[in-house]
């Protein structure tokens, strides 16, 4: 098997692992709603965990994984383990490396958009995008210059905030949004 065919089933492989693992992260949380709160959260919570802990080890062995990489879903799923990831200092560096990848065009720019926000707020600072919502309120956390988030939303592929906020209270919920 040559270095291309070799190097193919490796991204593949990965695809798969980071798509069930999201999968499985999705099945937790609906069964949670049938067992004791205390049980849910604790397997959501050790899910969330391994999940993490395996994406380091992928990102250590392979550098982000890319949309070029393993395809949008997988790509997807891996954001979603890192927005879920309690190491800031991980989620700080895999959003550099996503800047990066988005830069070099093999990672779409929302991606960038969701970890940067989450970032900035876990770091107490004002989000760009809009895209951290205070479940609460369901006003989104401080904006930098809010005046133009829409404009910087349509760049990496996201609708009005407005939009996106009145489809959450509707109890809606927003498509195309993670």
């Amino acid at each position: 098997m040559g270095h291309e065919q070799r190097a193919s089933v490796r991204e593949h492989a990965l695809a798969a692992e980071l798509v069930h693992r999201i999968e499985e992260e999705h099945r937790l949380a609906r069964e949670a709603r049938s067992v004791p709160a205390a049980v849910g959260r604790h397997r959501i919570t050790r899910c969330r965990k391994d999940n993490a802990e395996a994406l380091g080890a992928m990102v250590a062995g392979h550098g982000w994984p890319t949309s070029e990489m393993v395809g949008e879903p997988a790509s997807t799923a891996a954001l979603m383990i890192l927005l879920h990831a309690s190491d800031l200092g991980f989620q700080l560096t895999c959003r550099d490396l996503i800047a990066e990848a988005v830069a070099d065009g093999t990672c779409p720019a929302v991606h960038h958009a969701y970890i940067a926000d989450h970032c900035a707020v876990e770091l107490d600072q004002p989000q760009f995008y809009g895209t951290r919502i205070n479940p609460v309120t369901l006003h989104p956390y401080p904006i930098r210059r809010p005046g133009t988030v829409d404009e910087r939303r349509h760049d990496v592929g996201l609708g009005p905030l407005g939009d996106h906020l009145r489809a959450l209270r509707g109890g809606l919920g927003a498509t195309g949004e993670l």
